[in-house]
């Protein structure tokens, strides 16, 4: 389910008494109401309102001044203040983008790694089969650019057109990694997929460069 990403009390009330103050509705020099008025403005609680304040202030838009209240400094300041804002926004977006295409990802590599797995442990089905479903060994050469690397951060599958169902370290054997894990030097990565899929593996661990 999709989430809208809402930006903290104080950030909007804030962007809000800028955008009155760049419209000139609250003009430079002038006093800004109390706290106890604005928190009864905007329905929330003093120490929201004093935050608010407290960040235009850092920005330059207004001035807080002890026992004497607000006044309003800049509206060049409330409009780059805005800006500022909406960027950030722009961003906050894509990172939740970001994070909603890796979920996805993941539940993806994840049901796609637990049906080769469940393949690959049915003799029956390998038995049944017109032609053995393959699976081929790459190694990880000690000098090689995946190391450190998560499969994920590689987008081994599309970059190959296999799937890792298991990775050898030593004695121990990972089945299905996520995309989380990460690579070592001496691995050896147990993918299924066509000849091409394998030598593209290959070329993928012992290039110089990984994009």
């Amino acid at each position: 389910m999709k989430q809208t990403v809402v930006p903290s009390q104080y950030l909007q009330i804030a962007l809000d008494i800028a955008r009155r103050i760049a419209k000139g509705d609250l003009p430079e020099g002038q006093r800004v109401y109390g706290r106890s008025v604005m928190a009864s403005e905007y329905n929330v609680s003093p120490e929201t309102i004093r935050r608010a304040l407290r960040l235009l202030s850092d920005m330059k838009v207004v001035e807080v001044k002890p026992q004497s209240g607000v006044v309003v400094l800049s509206a060049d300041s409330a409009r780059r203040y805005i800006e500022n804002f909406e960027e950030s926004a722009d961003v906050r977006a894509l990172r939740q983008q970001l994070k909603e295409l890796m979920a996805e990802y993941a539940d993806l590599s994840r049901r796609l790694s637990d049906t080769v797995a469940a393949l690959m442990k049915s003799r029956e089905t390998f038995a049944a089969a017109d032609e053995p479903f393959p699976n081929y060994e790459v190694p990880i050469p000690k000098d090689s650019p995946l190391i450190g690397r998560s499969i994920g951060e590689l987008k081994f599958w599309q970059s190959t057109g296999g799937t890792i169902v298991a990775i050898r370290r030593g004695q121990t054997v990972i089945l299905s990694p996520g995309p989380y894990a990460q690579l070592y030097g001496g691995d050896v990565i147990v993918l299924v997929g066509s000849p091409a899929a394998a030598e593209a593996a290959h070329r993928l661990v012992t290039e110089k460069e990984v994009p």
